[in-house]
């Protein structure tokens, strides 16, 4: 079970009110439920916010404790994942005054990432939906091959396995997809 996946049983199916309600009464196991749901948007919002995962990991265990703290304060109950992301939202800044304690926050500006610019964005999809298009019209095989290899890190004889072919078939087969892709991603080289 991966950490964003909601235990199963009935609390993972019950509803953000139900849950915090159960929690603001103790529940610690509806609490859980609580973290797993929104736990991946509150890490991927502080990420946002201070510009990488460095402190991310940090303010999502600090908003999970002052929710744990303040839950049974909170007056709408439905509202708890609205109310979780202003909790991180403040703890995110509060890492980025104590990083930069003389400078007001207004004034504090860090460069977007160079990958962020616009011009790389658009470059990035393009190379992407190159990329898709050669994809696309390489042999079902080869296609299988390389993305098992290349997308899912599968071994040789895993593959081979999963296509029912021996590993010297698997071995042929990427070595022409690479081929193929290589002359057809030649522009973007």
């Amino acid at each position: 079970m991966s950490a964003s996946t909601p235990p199963p049983g009935p609390l993972a199916d019950a509803p953000d009110r139900i849950l915090a309600g159960r929690a603001a009464d103790g529940d610690t196991r509806a609490f859980e439920v609580l973290v797993r749901r929104h736990g991946g948007l509150v890490r991927a919002y502080a990420t946002r916010i201070l510009g990488g995962a460095t402190d991310a990991d940090d303010v999502v265990q600090e908003t999970f404790i002052t929710a744990w703290d303040k839950l049974p304060g909170l007056d709408d109950l439905s509202a708890v994942r609205s109310w979780l992301m202003r909790i991180a939202n403040r703890k995110a800044l509060d890492r980025i005054r104590s990083r930069h304690p003389d400078v007001p926050i207004e004034d504090w500006e860090e460069p977007a990432p160079a990958e962020e610019a616009p011009d790389r964005q658009a470059e990035a999809g393009s190379r992407r939906a190159s990329l898709i298009a050669a994809l696309d019209r390489m042999p079902d095989a080869q296609r299988q091959c390389w993305v098992m290899k290349e997308v899912g890190g599968l071994a040789y004889d895993e593959i081979a396995e999963e296509l029912g072919v021996p590993p010297s078939t698997v071995r042929g087969l990427l070595a022409r997809a690479r081929r193929r892709l290589m002359t057809e991603m030649e522009e973007w080289r």
